[in-house]
């Protein structure tokens, strides 16, 4: 008898694994994680609401719209409102840009004395893009106050036309258009940039408002000081663009008063910004 022995092949299976399936997420990126901040439009928007929400800033606009519809109103009374348009230009433009640095000064100063800057920078640790945000805030203040002296002057000038039977003279070389603008714009940024700088808004004030008048004072007694000051006097360097075309010299000087009164007090403003202790 024989045995046939059946050999029966069994296929083997590995275990089951007991251990649930977990979906692997990519590697992260090398590098530190892009900071995420304000967007920049809005901390402009924000030093726009300082300058102008405040109830100091308020009340200064107001004393210079009071301020420019005196000397306009002079102007359209006098000799029938006979004026150049010129002339109704300098009623606009010189009170905005004698006045409306404070409102500089007052951006910077008055969040260093009233501690709200903690909030600011708390809210935008990167103190230099609120520095340059006051910077461009300024900036379009100072623009809007210009194109609106050019306008109240236009307007003025032809309602003394045609009411008052004035000469129209609109004749402006453009040099006058550029220092009136020039006026507004480097006196806005100057006080910007003391406020900066000094953090205190009696000696910025102060400090803005004393140093032509010290210069004046310091040339009529002192020859040398009469000839610094052709170059580091602001207000003198400016003169010559309400007078017509400039020299290549006169340019020099411009620009040397604009760097040493305007630029450098800026920036080192800007950078003691960042760096100072709010106390």
């Amino acid at each position: 008898m024989s045995t046939t022995t059946a050999t029966t092949t069994t296929t083997r299976r590995a275990p089951a694994d007991s251990t649930p399936h977990v979906a692997r997420l990519p590697e992260p990126l090398a590098g530190p994680r892009p900071a995420r901040g304000i967007p920049f439009g809005r901390l402009v928007r924000a030093e726009l609401r300082k300058m102008t929400d405040t109830r100091a800033g308020r009340w200064l606009l107001v004393a210079i719209g009071v301020v420019i519809a005196g000397a306009l109103t002079v102007l359209f009374v006098q000799q029938g409102g006979d004026h150049p348009y010129g002339a109704y230009l300098q009623a606009t433009a010189m009170p905005m840009a004698l006045l409306l640095p404070v409102v500089g000064i007052l951006a910077v100063t008055s969040e260093w004395s009233q501690r709200t800057a903690l909030v600011t920078f708390t809210l935008e640790a990167r103190r230099a893009r609120v520095a340059w945000a006051k910077v461009v805030a300024a900036l379009a203040v100072g623009v809007v106050a210009v194109v609106l002296s050019f306008a109240l002057a236009a307007a003025v000038h032809a309602a003394a036309i045609g009411l008052r039977g004035a000469t129209g003279d609109w004749g402006v070389e453009g040099t006058v258009l550029l220092g009136a603008g020039g006026y507004v714009l480097l006196g806005l940024l100057q006080g910007l940039a003391f406020g900066m700088l000094l953090r205190n808004t009696p000696a910025a004030v102060v400090l803005y408002y004393v140093l032509p008048t010290g210069w004046s004072i310091l040339g009529s007694l002192w020859s040398a000081a009469a000839s610094a000051g052709e170059w580091l006097d602001l207000n003198r360097t400016m003169q010559p663009l309400f007078g017509g075309s400039l020299t290549g010299e006169q340019w020099a000087q411009l620009g040397t008063s604009v760097g040493v009164w305007v630029l450098l007090p800026l920036l080192a403003g800007m950078v003691w910004v960042t760096r100072a202790e709010v106390k």
